[in-house]
């Protein structure tokens, strides 16, 4: 072999070396790249993040159509390295060839290339975009023959490998990326539970978050005028369900502007009122509305109140706009508000709670992750995992927490300390265990 020859052949060799790196770093960036991201640019005026977003539509043809090229210039580099190692060597330069090929190919080629991509994969594949286009037009038709073989090969073990088969929904892709971000000092607690919250609604239903029968504060439209007002000015609330001979026929809701409004017309005389004509009809909703469209309903109403029913037709309890709203914000309190002591952290570690807190405002609280799909209070989730009515100073352990009531009234769980297993110095428990009966001091 001539020396024109000899340097022909290395710079074909290092030209087709550049174009493998090309290929490695070009399919490490453009699947690495936020879709979310290229849709922003595109909207600024960025034309190639368009392609960028076009190319990753079709994300198994466009990682086919990179792997097809480099492989080809990476075969076709190893084979020109081996014919001038063989002129200079001998038969030992197919060891050579494969030691020097092995580590350029391995440097320049796939480490280099791929961890400039990774650095910042967005600009990376904007401005490789427009190379690698014509690239997967060119190869397209071969990498669909592929795509054929493989998917019927695959099919063979059972495995389904058609577009879109395995992936993830927005939300549950929104979900990992505000854990990943919250994990990595990018969001703080409130503003990971804020982001979750609004995930959620689509998954809670309008019993979760409602105010329970047990607990509103409605008022008797059969007591005489004056007493209704009274009560109206005494409730922290300004909007307050009626109630006519029976407390679960609820006849309407009295607003508290309208109380006033109708005072004043009436000179301050409340005997003279008439309640019938100041409550707005009630609006009853499914217990089993999600809380995205109760939502929507509250806003295309323009409404803030609404009581829950059964399947029966029995009232349930009550939701407002402000319940929906604090799952997103978390608590809203105002100066009328009621402080109400129901979450007591204790220097042990341990913390007291009321039964009827609900499991998702103390996980939010403490950051903890009890279950809430069979229960929503913490009373609910202990009646739920023990299978019965603890009695006081009855301990159970399961979720990898050590549960034991300390107040018991009739059929409710009114209070209970709650231990992470963690804090005894030992293992959490794995899902639930049996109850524990053992009596507490």
């Amino acid at each position: 072999m001539s020396d024109a020859n000899l340097w022909l052949y290395i710079l074909a060799i290092l030209v087709l070396l550049a174009l493998s790196g090309f290929f490695s770093g070009s399919e490490t960036a453009l699947t690495a790249a936020s879709r979310a991201r290229m849709l922003h640019y595109e909207k600024n005026g960025d034309r190639r993040a368009g392609v960028v977003s076009s190319l990753i539509q079709a994300r198994e043809r466009l990682i086919g159509a990179l792997l097809l090229g480099n492989n080809l210039v990476n075969i076709l580099a190893s084979a020109l390295a081996t014919n001038v190692l063989l002129n200079l060597f001998g038969d030992a330069g197919v060891v050579y060839a494969t030691l020097v090929m092995t580590m350029l190919v391995l440097i320049f080629s796939e480490v280099l290339p791929k961890t400039w991509a990774i650095a910042d994969p967005d600009r990376f594949a904007i401005a490789v975009s427009p190379l690698v286009r014509p690239v997967v037009v060119l190869f397209g038709p071969v990498v669909m023959g592929v795509e054929v073989i493989v998917r019927s090969l695959l099919r063979l073990f059972g495995v389904n490998a058609s577009d879109g088969a395995n992936a993830l929904s927005a939300h549950e892709e929104l979900r990992g990326t505000v854990d990943l971000q919250h994990m990595e000092g990018g969001l703080v607690k409130a503003e990971r539970d804020r982001i979750g919250g609004l995930l959620d609604l689509a998954d809670l239903e309008v019993s979760d978050v409602m105010v329970h029968r047990t607990d509103m504060n409605a008022l008797n439209a059969d007591d005489p005028p004056a007493k209704i007002v009274s009560e109206a000015l005494q409730s922290p609330h300004t909007r307050l369900p009626l109630w006519r001979r029976e407390t679960d026929n609820y006849i309407g809701v009295l607003h508290a502007k309208d109380l006033l409004r109708a005072l004043a017309s009436a000179g301050g005389d409340a005997d003279s009122l008439d309640i019938d004509e100041i409550v707005s009809p009630p609006w009853f909703v499914p217990d089993t509305t999600s809380l995205q469209d109760q939502l929507n309903a509250f806003l295309k109403r323009k409404a803030h109140f609404a009581l829950v029913v059964d399947e029966y037709g029995e009232v349930m309890g009550l939701v407002t706009l402000e319940d929906i709203l604090e799952e997103i914000v978390g608590e809203i309190s105002d100066e009328h508000d009621l402080e109400l002591a129901g979450v007591k952290p204790q220097p042990d570690g341990s913390i007291i709670v009321d039964g009827s807190v609900p499991i998702r405002d103390l996980n939010r609280a403490v950051d903890w992750r009890l279950p809430d799909d069979e229960a929503t209070t913490i009373a609910g989730l202990v009646i739920h995992e023990a299978r019965m009515i603890p009695e006081e100073r009855q301990a159970f352990t399961f979720h990898g927490f050590r549960f034991t009531v300390l107040g018991r009234q009739k059929n409710r769980i009114t209070r209970l300390r709650i231990m992470p297993l963690a804090q005894q110095g030992a293992g959490a428990a794995k899902g639930p265990v049996a109850a524990s009966a053992a009596a507490t001091g």
